[in-house]
């Protein structure tokens, strides 16, 4: 077992649900990620969907030391640099090209490559990933699609994001190959916003009780 891939293990188990947060305004973040961690959920994926996302990235890596950080929506070669430099301690994409994964495979940081396709999950552990993101897993065949790929993938991991909520989290969780699932419910837009951290709190710590069993 590769020293990325364990590191990335051992990230993947510290909680059931990964937050998917796009931070509108950095100055959000140090309280939104203390929140968080309160609540059990020390993993939080901060998508480059933002101006202030490589702040908030900052931010939290420098405040919020219990605070597992992520860059997600990263689709570029160019930007890993860009994320490790500003403290994440792993990367995310929604999907992977070639390009970008033999960047990932070579990087100095963990990667979560996602895939759509068994195709993509080939390709995939081709390179050496075995934990790979599921997206968007909802439109992409869901839980189905998960148990059809159990059997002739069983040395993969996965965690599905994109159509995962409350209501079906737990489903997805109690599935073999899901190590963890990514849902942007856990902190809705407003409440960010609003500085709501209370009703964040409160999904959170509703996101963090979830189990399922671990592959």
């Amino acid at each position: 077992m590769s020293e990325k891939h364990e590191a990335l293990l051992s990230f993947a188990r510290l909680a059931p649900v990964i937050p998917v947060v796009a931070i509108q305004d950095a100055r959000r973040s140090i309280d939104l990620a203390q929140t968080l961690v309160e609540a059990g959920l020390p993993v939080i994926e901060v998508t480059l969907r933002t101006p202030d996302a490589l702040d908030a990235i900052a931010a939290i890596a420098k405040a919020v030391p219990n605070a597992i950080v992520a860059a997600g929506t990263v689709v570029t070669p160019a930007q890993i640099n860009e994320v490790a430099d500003a403290g994440a301690r792993f990367i995310v994409t929604p999907g992977t090209s070639p390009l970008l994964a033999d960047a990932l495979a070579k990087a100095s940081l963990p990667a979560m490559p996602g895939c759509a396709t068994a195709s993509e999950a080939i390709a995939l552990a081709e390179r050496g990933f075995r934990i790979l993101k599921f997206f968007p897993a909802g439109a992409s065949g869901g839980s189905a699609w998960l148990k059809s790929v159990h059997g002739p993938l069983p040395q993969l991991s996965f965690c599905p994001t994109g159509g995962v909520d409350a209501s079906n989290a737990a489903a997805y969780l109690a599935l073999p190959n899901v190590i963890c699932v990514g849902g942007s419910w856990v902190v809705p837009p407003k409440a960010l916003e609003d500085g709501d951290f209370e009703t964040i709190g409160r999904l959170a710590r509703e996101a963090a009780a979830l189990r399922g069993s671990l592959p």
